[in-house]
């Protein structure tokens, strides 16, 4: 069966929206699932969770994206693969795409986001997929009960535009009429761009929030918001779910499961900061809205 967001269910009557998602894989229906709502006065606080260690991020001169709409998100990977390791995490896991979960411009912006923070969801969140390094694809990741770990970055509306590289500029190329795309974005110099904290987020056990729900997923939701002005978060409005007369791709978000027996755990306030090449991660973030963008 094909699987589609609620926001699709008009368009395609029998496609299965996420309440009807463990009728096309078992797993979707386990108890280790997500997307969660982070209850903060019950998570547990580790001294283990240190920052994160970046390597690659820090990316330098022109970079490859292929930017791929895949009927259901904006997916890019790089021509690179960045890892991470530390943070409590056991092995070092190296990143093989980022893709966004949205809402949809209304007279307000209904927000988007997958995972909430005592019920308060974001307008957009960013997840950046990782597997083991020593893996060689997503399909050898999920074999392993640590095979694959998901950075988690909630997206808010903020007063000022992020950084003055991002133009307001047509999406329509980004409809599925065209499957991949590879663009060139050349390096970018950021040197006052928001410090954001990468020392605080969250911590716990669960699923890809997609079919086929594969479980055992290592999720860290960072505490920090990336802002974006109104005019940047609703561009992603403007994409469609297939070609340019389909239906816009808004509202592609599974709703929050149930924790179940988990745990969540917090990283609390560390005395050690991020070292200065973290903070390149953001710009990662402004490389792939550019690049879509223009």
């Amino acid at each position: 069966g094909h699987w589609c967001y609620q926001s699709q269910k008009h368009e395609l009557p029998n496609c299965e929206d996420p309440r009807k998602w463990h009728l096309i894989t078992t797993t979707c229906k386990g108890s280790k699932q997500s997307p969660i709502n982070i209850v903060t006065k019950n998570v547990i606080y580790d001294s283990s969770l240190k920052p994160l260690n970046f390597e690659g991020y820090d990316v330098k001169g022109p970079s490859k994206w292929n930017l791929e709409n895949n009927g259901h998100t904006v997916k890019a990977t790089l021509s690179t693969s960045p890892k991470i390791g530390g943070g409590g995490l056991r092995r070092k896991y190296k990143a093989i795409e980022l893709h966004f979960h949205w809402g949809v411009q209304d007279i307000h912006y209904l927000p988007g986001s997958e995972h909430s923070i005592n019920g308060e969801k974001a307008a957009m969140e960013l997840h950046i997929v990782h597997i083991r390094e020593d893996l060689s694809d997503i399909t050898e990741a999920k074999k392993n009960e640590d095979g694959v770990a998901v950075l988690a970055f909630f997206i808010e509306v903020g007063s000022q535009i992020f950084n003055c590289c991002l133009k307001p500029a047509s999406t329509s190329n980004l409809s599925q009429d065209w499957t991949v795309c590879v663009t060139v974005v050349q390096d970018l110099n950021f040197p006052d761009f928001y410090k954001y904290d990468l020392a605080k987020y969250y911590r716990y056990t669960g699923s890809l929030t997609t079919p086929d729900c594969h479980e055992d997923v290592i999720w860290t939701v960072f505490e920090k918001p990336v802002e974006l002005s109104l005019a940047q978060v609703s561009q992603f409005s403007m994409v469609h779910f297939g070609d340019k007369n389909s239906t816009n791709m808004v509202e592609n978000f599974r709703p929050v499961q149930l924790l179940n027996a988990r745990s969540v755990f917090w990283s609390g306030t560390s005395p050690l900061l991020p070292p200065a090449k973290v903070l390149m991660l953001v710009p990662i973030l402004t490389y792939v809205l550019s690049s879509l963008f223009q």
